[in-house]
């Protein structure tokens, strides 16, 4: 009840009428305020001020599980998880969480996919030899937005993206060039994806065979499939776009979008570049 009275005192409530009302004592209560702060508290305080750090860093986005990640292979704290998810919860900090979609992938019944040329085998001997790739879909202030990402498999590095309003065949076209154009693939090597129709398009099958590249897709509603980079288009990057203050931004200037991987870079699978 202290810590209710001197809250109360600060708001200008007589201490000796806080006392009354909650039956408490007032030498009680001025000894308690008197007494220095066990070493209980002040690491409470210090894990708190960590807390909202980490919690600010990623722009309100980490949830609990984050945020203790980032705590203990961060910044080597030693923390339970269920202390954090405590201590966050009684300051109303929370991570922001997507509702589960349909998912965007639509498939064409009159495309012929590609043979699957992977078999679930995702670790070539060398980079470039084999690009899994995919589409997420974010909702935003202005509508929804559409994610391609192309991941390589040895280095499990983004090296192809495309951000668009639309889900048009040119998305996935956009982000298979940035690929192209960053890694300069050798001939035959192969590119991964599902059954979308915007990846057995005639505008995409044909930026492949011209790139030497081979298409393969895998088995459908199978998610073993593309197992490398299902976490990083919709947990991995959280889109600026969401905010209110961004409203409006160019969709064709890249700077604008952030990456919010998980600031200690344990997991190479989110890195970014090429």
């Amino acid at each position: 009840m202290f810590p209710v009275v001197q809250e109360l005192a600060a708001d200008g409530v007589p201490v000796a009428v806080t006392c009354r009302v909650l039956n408490v004592s007032t030498s009680g209560y001025y000894e308690w305020a008197r007494r220095r702060a066990s070493r209980r508290d002040l690491e409470q305080a210090y894990l708190m001020a960590a807390i909202h750090d980490v919690h600010a860093a990623s722009y309100g986005t980490y949830g609990h599980r984050r945020v203790h990640a980032e705590l203990t292979m961060g910044r080597r704290l030693e923390v339970s998880h269920g202390r954090v998810e405590r201590l966050m919860r009684s300051t109303g900090l929370q991570g922001v969480h997507r509702r589960r979609l349909r998912g965007c992938t639509r498939r064409d019944q009159a495309a012929t996919p590609s043979e699957d040329l992977v078999e679930r085998n995702f670790r070539p001997d060398a980079p470039d030899r084999l690009y899994v790739a995919d589409v997420t879909q974010h909702r935003t202030g202005e509508g929804w937005l559409y994610f391609a990402v192309v991941i390589d498999c040895f280095s499990r590095r983004v090296v192809g993206w495309s951000i668009a309003d639309h889900i048009r065949s040119e998305l996935v076209v956009d982000a298979l060039q940035m690929a192209i154009w960053n890694r300069r693939p050798p001939a035959g090597a192969v590119h991964h994806s599902d059954h979308g129709s915007t990846y057995t398009s005639w505008a995409f099958g044909h930026r492949l065979r011209e790139a030497g590249l081979l298409g393969s897709m895998g088995t459908i509603g199978d998610c073993f499939d593309c197992e490398q980079n299902q976490g990083l288009p919709g947990r991995g990057l959280t889109l600026a776009y969401d905010w209110p203050w961004c409203l409006g931004v160019d969709l064709s200037a890249p700077a604008r979008w952030r990456s919010t991987h998980t600031p200690a870079g344990r997991e190479c699978g989110d890195r970014i570049g090429a």
